[in-house]
């Protein structure tokens, strides 16, 4: 069945007043979503907050769609309120040892490198490789291998079977924040096996800010300290006439490591947008996204931009690093935002990031802009 992604696209209100190709930094939020966190509101004007209870049965029923997402178990997935919390949990809940080392690329998002130095107080030893040198850096006793599933500035989209098995053969957790490419690219973590994914779903998983998920391994799930200690840390925790008053007895399942409440608007919020995709359906939707994407190259290609994507491997993701020379990526930006057309600067680069509620008339915008701004 052929999809009318037209039709698909009157979910996203914004776009009907802007040229969007910026979910790499934002990703637009379904109407659908917005009605979910509403109804949340609403119930508890109505309720009065008597059925609180119920709404982590809401929350577990989540998690299911999540686990479905990305090929996993439910009691794999524990929400987080974003990809730092995700991170600090892995990180924090580990007994680093003086001498161990945690390996990740130059040029990560800043979480990954700020996670990785901050050991350095342990004893712990950040190395900084690329993807060619990777087999190295993993071969002199890495603990810990932590990369963007894509980079944020690049584009680059690391091959994942490849790390998989990299970090397998010498001995490393393959920790992974998928933030730039879950929603957008499939990802299953069966046959990848990771030992954790991290997702905040505000980009391309389109969910509010405030939404994300950590997926574990349950290998890992044995290994790992909780770092958040609070009144759902024990396993007894839905007898709120009598909690428990003792030391915490943890459940086996990921949820381990919430601790407290959740924040349940983001997360209906969040269950709306993956409902949307999953009738959608993920494979159809990375095939959208990756015609898109190659209709966006050719259509930069035209306007005089050079392409990382055009002089190396592996960058073959749907965000998109361009250089045009002799002209500011910042001042592009700026120009561009007064056209209505939302893109970004990184690093040099002018980033543009589409997604499945593109459409072509997005980029023949974009390159009609580009050709009729100063300095071409």
């Amino acid at each position: 069945m052929t999809l009318d992604w037209e039709s698909v696209r009157t979910q996203f209100p914004p776009l009907e007043r802007w040229t969007f190709l910026n979910t790499a930094t934002f990703g637009q939020l379904p109407r659908r979503a917005a009605e979910a966190v509403a109804r949340h509101f609403a119930r508890r004007d109505r309720e009065a907050c008597r059925d609180f209870l119920d709404w982590f049965d809401d929350a577990d029923r989540i998690r299911g769609k999540l686990a479905r997402l990305i090929h996993a178990s439910p009691e794999d997935i524990a929400f987080v309120p974003n990809a730092s919390t995700a991170l600090a949990s892995l990180v924090g809940g580990l007994e680093w040892k003086p001498g161990d080392r945690i390996v990740t690329f130059r040029g990560e998002f800043p979480n990954n490198i700020y996670a990785a130095e901050a050991l350095a107080a342990r004893g712990v030893e950040a190395v900084q490789t690329d993807w060619a040198s990777l087999e190295n850096a993993l071969r002199r006793g890495a603990r810990m291998a932590l990369f963007s599933t894509v980079n944020y500035v690049t584009g680059f989209r690391l091959p994942l079977e490849e790390a998989a098995a990299l970090c397998r053969r010498h001995g490393a957790l393959l920790c992974l924040d998928g933030t730039q490419s879950v929603g957008a690219l499939r990802f299953d973590a069966a046959r990848i096996q990771p030992a954790a994914l991290f997702v905040d779903a505000y980009k391309w998983l389109l969910g509010p800010t405030g939404s994300g998920f950590l997926y574990l391994d349950p290998a890992l799930r044995g290994e790992l300290r909780p770092t958040i200690i609070g009144w759902r840390s024990d396993r007894r925790w839905r007898q709120v006439d009598n909690l428990h008053h003792g030391a915490p007895d943890f459940s086996d399942a990921a949820e381990r490591l919430e601790g407290g409440m959740l924040p349940f608007a983001p997360l209906y919020g969040l269950e709306a947008s993956v409902d949307l995709m999953l009738e959608l359906g993920p494979e159809r939707i990375e095939q959208r996204v990756n015609e898109l994407t190659e209709a966006a190259r050719a259509a930069l290609r035209r306007a005089g931009g050079r392409l990382l994507s055009d002089e190396a491997a592996h960058y073959d993701a749907p965000i998109i690093a361009a250089r045009f020379p002799g002209r500011d990526p910042a001042r592009l930006v700026r120009e561009l935002y007064a056209r209505r057309i939302l893109v970004s600067a990184r690093h040099g680069f002018l980033r543009i990031s589409v997604h499945f509620y593109n459409n072509e008339a997005d980029l023949e915008r974009l390159e009609a802009a580009l050709g009729e701004l100063p300095g071409r």
